[in-house]
């Protein structure tokens, strides 16, 4: 059912007429229109409204409703030509007339009259909506302006009669009014109706005070255009605090009166003819059950499968359902419709039933409103089964059995009774089944600083369940990973999917959705122990709730605009079957959170962790009093997030990789390898699978795999991944090879120049190694600085270390504060163990500019180790290691300092775990001459 009202600057209709046309009438205005003031023309400016006039005005008079407007615009830009070139005025001929009075051009002092000569328009059946599943019967009158130029003033005059002979004699009208900061230059509403009349008229909006008169035997109002603004309402106010920019009139006495003049329309007897296609539906219900709850299901559930939705309001179709048996012949069908087809199936089932009006969106704000028929736009049915009302909506999707108490969100609703009846409330819970399961599980039983096999499996039912349901048939492969790739990415960011299905369950309108695939561990080191976040419900949740401005402090906050319900689960599998794990943070949620009723269940046994968060909303309200306790509850659940901490000792990954064997990755390969024989002839599963094995230290393993992606699709980063491969191996040769590779692919890289420079230089090449880097030095740009401390580096090496220190303290000179060229000094002087006292102040200098200083630790401990220092090195390389832990440099100079200190258990710890990292670590310290 789809209100009816008027529309801004398009008339429309709001009943309907005993003498209703297909084609334009031509006629004056009638003698009851008031004429309204129209500006000269000639003496517009552009600091004038666009829109010149625009009169409103109505008179209802015996059940009709004759609607009026007069309208000039100025055509002020080609845009607004383009858009106002060619006129259109809609109506529906079996409700009403469409009546031209005038269509001018008003040009200077210059009227230019459209309708001379027989010119007029032409009709069309527009069905507008037919993308919003509607056929409403209208036709539109169509008029090119010809000759209309910018600067124009375009002067629309017309009229729509209306008259339904629904409701009984009755009439209703609904006119918007224009408020700032809209502008116009003359507007106004005009209501008049005969004074013996029983028409009762509203205004809510503020500001409208309607100037009330007598003329003629009519009363009349008035209301000067355009009102003030609107008072600003908080976004999260209850729809019944806000105020209809309307005036609406109705002859309607009461709600019972519209209840009466509806209810006859939904009668059912005799509807479903003996023998007939639906008395056999009725039988094949019967035979499954004499439970009155199941018969009403499977009604309910026969109409919104069987049945596809579309509004149908032509022929008086704007409230008068069609036929049941038409409705099932045709299979298709509005919310008029599909409720008189349901009423029809639950009487024959002996289920008791009646229909309601509804209004959709604005239930909240029905019983503050004038009584009429227009103030409702949709139709469902209340069965009353065991003294209990069920709210059955034809239009819905996936209604089955166990979710027959579910209320819609309509919370005000109007039964129709053929002897009438008076608005209803309609409570409102929560539904018996989420709409939507989610559950997101974690395999960390590898490791925890490891990648993490996930898997992600959401359940959802209503109209999202729909969706999948067509897509479970028709989605090509494409379209699914695109799927199931933005499912997982959208609750974990980036993430490597590599499975993902989809299926509908038809039994229990169910659709499940499952997505697999590998992310970065979401487990995060602070405070030296390994943390993970198990709540996905609170951390997200807000209560930013406004109430401070004076007019405010009485709204109440709405919770949700429709009742809901949603689970969210989050499983983590864990290493060692979970012993010394611990829990963070709240293992249960207040009764309600925010207002809206929650509960945490949190099960921790078997090696895994299991936390299941439920809303259930309902769609209540916080009174304004309970505020600022609500704001404060959120606000210090937010400090008690769930998490999972990992035992204090919990090993680091040189260790996990040292220990798992061959097959203690074996569920993070396997997802690496559907990848790959997914994709055999793509690179990037062999490129994920080479980077996890280098994470390990796996290096032959990753080396082969780079080659497999070189092979189909050769790249300098490619390359260079490669060479480090090698180089780790000690295949310097190969490395080199690789080097030059990527060079060759991309000139400009200054990664590939430094790898050669340096292999050439250590295979006794110096004189050309430096040659290149002096080459890149000498081209500049951004890259210079990174060349000239390479060069810097392989000096020292050559020991032509006060060469490279002069070199380092020119480029300072033009950059002084650089980080970067601080500490790389800092370590020249250091690792070749000259100038220790300008060394570390340099590194110190660093530091304190440095957003990670992790380097530049590592640089002062090896000043400090020279200096003889231990025990300041080692708080260094304590403090390098808190922030990367997996920098293997510090952690061979610590084995080191630790050797040299006594503490020998710790540096053979140490030493290992640099040595795993990388094969090649002796060596390089073996340059600057130390050893363990």
């Amino acid at each position: 059912m789809v209100r009816k009202g008027l529309v801004s600057f398009v008339l429309l209709g709001a009943a309907g007429t005993a003498h209703a046309g297909d084609k334009p009438l031509y006629q004056p205005a009638p003698a009851w229109i008031a004429a309204a003031p129209l500006p000269d023309a000639a003496k517009l400016t552009d600091a004038d409204p666009a829109l010149v006039l625009n009169d409103v005005q109505q008179r209802v008079n015996a059940g009709q409703v004759w609607a009026y407007a007069d309208q000039a615009t100025r055509i002020v830009s080609p845009q607004m030509l383009t858009q106002l070139g060619t006129v259109q005025l809609p109506w529906q001929p079996d409700e009403g007339d469409l009546i031209v009075h005038k269509a001018e051009i008003i040009r200077g002092s210059e009227h230019i009259d459209l309708l001379v000569g027989g010119q007029g328009f032409e009709v069309l059946r527009r069905e507008e909506q037919l993308e919003q599943l509607q056929i409403n019967g209208t036709l539109t009158a169509t008029m090119t302006v010809r000759g209309l130029r910018v600067g124009d003033v375009l002067r629309l005059s017309y009229s729509v009669t209306s008259k339904d002979k629904v409701l009984g004699g009755n009439a209703q009208t609904f006119v918007p009014l224009i408020a700032a900061p809209a502008r116009v230059g003359f507007a106004r509403v005009r209501l008049s109706w005969p004074s013996a009349a029983p028409l009762r008229w509203r205004s809510y909006a503020d500001g409208a005070t309607p100037k009330v008169s007598k003329r003629n035997g009519f009363d009349e109002l008035e209301v000067t255009l355009p009102l003030p603004k609107p008072a600003e309402l908080p976004t999260d106010a209850p729809v019944r605090f806000q105020k209809l920019q309307i005036l609406e009139a109705t002859s309607f006495a009461d709600w019972q009166s519209v209840s009466a003049a509806l209810g006859p329309l939904y009668a059912t007897d005799g509807t479903i003819a003996p023998g007939s296609p639906l008395a056999g539906e009725v039988d094949k219900i019967k035979a499954v059950s004499s439970d009155p709850r199941t018969r009403a299901a499977l009604a309910l559930r026969l109409v919104q499968d069987e049945i596809r939705y579309l509004f149908e309001g032509m022929n008086g179709g704007n409230y008068t359902p069609q036929a049941a048996a038409d409705t099932w012949t045709r299979r298709y069908g509005d919310c008029k419709a599909k409720t008189l087809l349901l009423l029809a199936l639950l009487h024959a089932l002996g289920v008791e039933a009646e229909p309601v009006a509804a209004n959709t969106g604005m239930g909240d704000l029905v019983a503050q409103r004038l009584p009429s028929a227009g103030a409702f736009d949709h139709v469902l049915v209340r069965a009353t089964i065991g003294g209990q009302s069920l709210w059955l909506d034809g239009t819905g999707s996936g209604t089955r059995l166990a979710d027959l108490d579910d209320t819609p969100p309509f919370r005000t609703v109007l039964p129709l009774r053929a002897g009438g009846a008076g608005l209803m409330p309609l409570p409102m819970h929560a539904p018996a089944r989420p709409m939507m399961e989610t559950t997101i599980d974690f395999d960390q039983r590898a490791g925890l600083s490891l990648p993490t096999p996930v898997t992600v499996t959401v359940i959802m039912r209503g109209q999202m369940a729909e969706t999948i349901r067509a897509m479970s048939s028709q989605a090509n492969k494409e379209q699914l990973d695109e799927m199931g790739q933005g499912m997982v990415s959208g609750l974990l960011g980036d993430a490597l999917v590599v499975d993902r299905k989809l299926s509908y369950d038809a039994e229990t309108a169910t659709a499940t959705a499952v997505a697999s695939g590998i992310i970065s561990s979401p487990w995060k080191l602070e405070e030296r122990r390994y943390r993970i976040p198990l709540d996905r419900i609170v951390s997200s949740g807000q209560f930013e709730v406004d109430r401070a401005r004076p007019a405010w402090k009485d709204i109440p906050v709405t919770t949700a605009p429709a009742p809901f319900a949603a689970v969210m689960r989050t499983r983590v599998r864990l290493p060692g079957q979970g012993v010394g794990f611990t829990l963070e943070g709240d293992q249960t949620l207040p009764a309600r959170l925010a207002g809206v009723p929650m509960t945490r269940k949190v099960t921790f046994a078997g090696g895994e962790v299991l936390v299941e968060d439920r809303m259930s909303g309902d769609a209540a309200e916080v009174a304004p009093a309970d505020v600022p306790a609500a704001r404060a509850q959120m606000a210090l659940a937010k400090t008690r997030l769930l998490e999972m901490l990992a035992p204090a000792d919990y090993p680091p990954r040189w260790k996990i990789a040292a220990a798992a064997g061959k097959n203690g990755f074996a569920p993070i390969l396997a997802v690496y390898g559907k990848q790959i024989a997914d994709e055999p002839e793509e690179t990037l599963g062999y490129v994920n699978r080479a980077s996890f094995l280098g994470g390990i230290w796996d290096w032959k393993g990753a080396e082969a795999d780079l080659g497999k992606a070189i092979a189909i699709e050769p790249t300098a980063a490619l390359y260079l991944s490669r060479a480090r491969m090698r180089t780790a191996q000690g295949n310097d040769k190969g490395a080199l090879a690789d080097a030059q590779a990527a060079l060759a692919l991309d000139p400009g890289s200054t990664a590939a120049t430094n790898l050669i420079a340096s292999l050439r230089f250590r295979a006794g090449e110096q004189a050309a190694a430096l040659a290149l880097i002096d080459e890149r030095i000498a081209a500049g740009g951004k890259a210079k600085q990174g060349f000239v401390m390479e060069k810097a580096e392989l000096l020292g090496e050559a020991g032509r270390v006060d060469e490279g220190i002069r070199l380092m303290d020119e480029e300072i000179r033009v950059t002084p504060g650089n980080e970067a060229l601080l500490n790389s000094r800092c370590w020249l002087k250091g690792t070749r163990n000259v100038a220790l006292d300008t060394a570390l102040k340099d590194c110190t200098r660093a530091i304190e500019i440095a957003e990670n200083p992790s380097n530049i630790y590592d640089s002062r401990a090896m000043v400090y180790f020279r200096m003889g220092r231990m025990e300041e090195a080692l708080a260094d390389l304590d403090a390098a290691l808190e922030v990367s832990p997996m920098q293997g440099s510090s952690l061979f100079l610590r084995g080191v300092v630790r050797r040299r200190t006594g503490d020998t258990k710790g540096a053979e710890a140490d030493l290992a775990a640099a040595r795993l990292m990388w094969p090649r670590v002796d060596e390089d310290y073996a340059r600057y001459g130390i050893k363990p």
